[in-house]
């Protein structure tokens, strides 16, 4: 029982890292160089007002919030874990990747890189073993999903943005 007290109070523990690392990843694309609004101004063409990049990511962290609660209520926190990483692997996977291409910082990068990567690995491997495969793989495949949903708003609608 005490073994089983204590891999919940260790998932709930993993499960809150991630609102507090968004908010870190958050506060470095709106802080970092000329800030992710204008940067995407700049490379892609977006008008995205770093007013609503704020207000988008504060709607993203509160459905973040209730989708903890829910999970942890509902037990349905590995999945909820699984597809969270995975959206933030991708993320951080796509800030190195446009770091390299462009040769120059993109805000997001360092928290996406130090962060983001190293966490999304972490949790993946460490919950791969624990869920049945479909299970994990559809937790994989949401977050990708996620992942290219908060994409597609980030660049107001506009994909064709990702080929400038």
């Amino acid at each position: 029982m005490a073994d089983q007290t204590s891999s919940k109070a260790l998932t709930s523990v993993w499960l809150w890292l991630f609102p507090v690392v968004y908010l870190l990843h958050v506060a470095e694309e709106y802080w970092g160089g000329s800030g992710f609004s204008a940067y995407v101004a700049r490379t892609r063409g977006v008008n995205l007002s770093p007013e609503k990049f704020l207000i988008m990511n504060a709607f993203g962290w509160a459905l973040m919030i209730v989708g903890l609660v829910l999970a942890v209520r509902l037990r349905f926190s590995q999945w909820l874990m699984v597809c969270m990483a995975t959206a933030l692997l991708i993320n951080g996977l796509s800030h190195t990747i446009n770091a390299i291409a462009r040769a120059e910082y993109n805000p997001g990068l360092v928290s996406g890189l130090l962060i983001f990567i190293p966490l999304g690995v972490l949790v993946l491997a460490r919950l791969k073993g624990k869920m049945r495969g479909r299970r994990y793989f559809g937790a994989l495949l949401v977050g990708a999903l996620v992942n290219g949903v908060v994409l597609w708003l980030a660049l107001g609608g506009n994909l064709w943005a990702l080929t400038k």
